[in-house]
């Protein structure tokens, strides 16, 4: 009697994994059976070079589909992503020697490869379980005292107001919370978390209840800061990024950094505690709604129509 190992059998019956097998397998046949045919539908010729380039693709396509149609594991979707890269590779290189005739068609191809590359980093990232949690810390100071600071924290429904990607914190229990976020590559998570620890004016610390879509756990210090001057907020996370160290680094490529999330939202919360409200940038003065403020630019004031439209 065989068994499968945990990966194999939790993706095997996975819908984007038998997608992306099933196009590796449509993609790799006609490379192998008809290279030159396919190289000219690319818009590229058929010299030598170029059959000899599609008939090795397609030996590589047709290998990650039997890997991932077979005994699908997280390393042969990150073998597609490799296999991507390599290819936009060879297509900008066509592109940049490209005599013009079929230009038109390369493009094309050119867009359809990135479309392809962004889905395969996108389930190589969401089927890659992490070996460990990943642990984030930050720290910042505000002018207000630890009481008035674990007060404001203390509102977990106001969690989202600094918290970019936090999309909901309801209440649901003197203790437990229900949280929506947003993940990498646009995912939405859900969980439930309980406060296990609450310290008024020094501490909060939660952790995600079972079956969460992400396993996550943190705690808030609210110390007094050096010579009176307000306190300050010492923040630890510990969770399970998607992709573990692998979805990280993609994560980081695609402007979703979780250390430069947390740094940002402690900012954003200073901003609050002391005046009341985030500071617009430019480069979203319709704050968080846009979803696209990263990267941030100097503040300044906003116009009378970013205003009317801020306030809309």
């Amino acid at each position: 009697m065989t068994t499968e190992t945990r990966p194999t059998s939790r993706l095997r019956h996975d819908p984007l994994v038998r997608g992306l097998g099933w196009a590796s397998a449509f993609l790799g046949v006609p490379q192998v059976v008809a290279p030159a045919d396919f190289t000219r539908t690319l818009g590229v010729g058929d010299a030598p070079r170029h059959r000899s380039a599609a008939t090795a693709v397609g030996v590589r396509e047709l290998v990650a589909a039997a890997g991932l149609l077979g005994r699908p594991h997280p390393v042969w979707l990150w073998g597609r992503v490799g296999g991507d890269l390599m290819d936009l590779t060879m297509l900008a290189r066509a592109l940049k020697n490209h005599d013009g005739r079929g230009l038109g068609r390369t493009v094309a191809a050119t867009a359809a490869v990135t479309a392809i590359t962004a889905t395969d980093v996108y389930a190589a990232v969401t089927r890659t379980r992490g070996s460990k949690p990943m642990e984030l810390t930050a720290t910042t100071t505000v002018t207000r005292s630890p009481d008035e600071a674990y007060a404001l924290w203390k509102d977990l429904e106001r969690l989202p107001d600094f918290m970019a990607h936090l999309d909901e914190v309801r209440v649901t229990g003197q203790r437990t919370s229900h949280w929506k976020a947003r993940a990498p590559f646009g995912r939405t998570v859900e969980w439930d978390a309980e406060t296990t620890h609450d310290v008024p004016g020094q501490l909060i610390a939660w952790r995600s209840v079972e079956g969460a879509d992400i396993g996550n756990s943190g705690e808030v210090r609210f110390l007094p800061a050096p010579g009176g001057r307000g306190t300050e907020i010492r923040v630890s996370l510990r969770y399970d990024l998607p992709g573990g160290p692998l979805g990280k680094a993609a994560a980081r490529y695609f402007g979703e950094e979780p250390h430069q999330q947390l740094d940002d939202d402690l900012r954003r919360f200073k901003q609050i505690a002391e005046i009341g409200e985030v500071v617009r940038s430019e480069g979203a003065p319709g704050g968080k709604r846009a979803r696209g403020e990263f990267p941030q630019h100097p503040a300044r004031p906003l116009t009378e129509d970013e205003l009317k439209e801020a306030l809309a």
